[in-house]
């Protein structure tokens, strides 16, 4: 079988689709992946073939903030950016529908699913969907849908397509994530159930290189509070990691730092506080007292799996809904990350430390699924789709 697996945005957006990617590939299959440029160094990491796709997803991330700072009225830069998107979703189509030529299944992750459903559509293969949360709990808006939609006509004109009457549905929709997590009993959110399978939430697991070190500053001293915000930069970097010292200070608490793509160079050596670029979850996770973390998917799950409380401080996108879901299951407190203080991060960990919130999250830990079971999972509903 050729399979070929498509998917844009940060870590946290690609690592998802490539678990799955190396489980086809062990099986077998011949497998071709396409992610942005600064990503194909985790994908190939994995044994895979990959393409570079898009513009580099780091710099666009790191570029929003000031772009939606000039924008003073999106409608008027609208000309602008859908001739930005559609130049970009050209280039995206050129390289996917090259990709695909004699492939039996497309899979994708959710940024790329509408573009990569006409591709699907116009080599006449299924498409799956990976999606790593709950989508419908988070509805694009008019403007966004706008957009979508005048770049999208130009490119299925060139591929000889029929004007779209909208979003063309998946042949699967796979959710890698755990269904504890909707706000509802998951038959009530997506229907109908063999469609919209469950498997879990997809990890690589990988290894970093600081992981021997860490451990070892964790042996040396009491079990510490993890603090990271992910992929995502943050504007005043110094001052966010200044407010989780004095507040850890405050509390008697150490504390470990993960930088991400942020710069905390200029940070002031305490005794209590470890920082460094990155960390494998799974294996610094359960050595660790607290986890307070910006409530990516990934990050969620990996706290979870872990069973340590953890305190998320959401910033967008999908984040609010994680931060919904941990205070739903009872293991853990959330709060906006634009609301918090070191006040309210002093209040918020004494409250998460009290012995309740430990006894659920260790209670809820063993209930996950494994990794390895959530990747096998995912591969065989792929599979499936691909033969039928």
């Amino acid at each position: 079988m050729k399979c070929v697996v498509v998917s844009y945005g940060s870590r946290g957006d690609i690592e998802p689709c490539a678990v799955v990617a190396r489980e086809l590939l062990r099986r077998g299959h011949d497998v071709r992946v396409a992610v942005p440029p600064n990503m194909l160094d985790l994908v190939e990491s994995q044994g895979l073939e990959a393409v570079a796709y898009g513009p580099d997803s780091h710099e666009q991330l790191n570029a929003l903030p000031q772009f939606m700072a000039q924008m003073a009225n999106p409608y008027e830069a609208l000309p602008d950016i859908v001739l930005r998107v559609g130049e970009i979703w050209s280039d995206k189509c050129a390289v996917l529908a090259s990709l695909t030529e004699g492939a039996d299944v497309l899979l994708t992750g959710m940024n790329e699913q509408r573009l990569a459903a006409n591709i699907a559509e116009y080599q006449r293969i299924p498409l799956v969907a990976l999606h790593f949360f709950p989508a419908r709990l988070q509805p694009s808006g008019l403007l966004h849908a706008q957009i979508t939609e005048l770049a999208e006509d130009p490119q299925r004109r060139a591929l000889g397509l029929p004007e779209s009457t909208g979003p063309t549905p998946p042949s699967l929709e796979i959710q890698a994530y755990d269904d504890r997590c909707l706000p509802a009993p998951a038959t009530q959110w997506v229907e109908p159930a063999a469609e919209r399978p469950f498997v879990g939430p997809l990890t690589l697991e990988l290894p970093a290189d600081t992981d021997e070190e860490v451990l070892s500053w964790i042996a040396d001293g009491t079990p510490p509070i993890y603090f990271g915000l992910g992929s995502t930069p943050v504007s005043c970097p110094d001052e966010t990691v200044g407010m989780a010292v004095a507040a850890c200070a405050q509390l008697g608490e150490r504390l470990l730092v993960c930088s991400g793509p942020n710069d905390f160079s200029h940070l002031e050596h305490f005794d209590h506080v470890k920082v460094v670029s990155a960390v494998n979850h799974a294996a610094v996770f359960p050595a660790c007292r607290a986890i307070v973390h910006h409530g990516g998917a990934g990050t969620t799950a990996a706290a979870l799996r872990a069973g340590v409380p953890m305190l998320i401080l959401w910033l967008w996108l999908d984040q609010p809904v994680w931060a919904a879901a941990i205070e739903q299951l009872k293991v853990g407190v959330a709060r906006c990350f634009s609301q918090t203080t070191e006040r309210t991060l002093v209040a918020d960990l004494r409250s998460l430390l009290a012995p309740q919130y430990l006894a659920r999250a260790q209670e809820i830990a063993p209930q996950t699924i494994a990794p390895h079971e959530s990747a096998t999972r995912a591969a065989d509903f792929v599979e499936h789709a691909a033969q039928h």
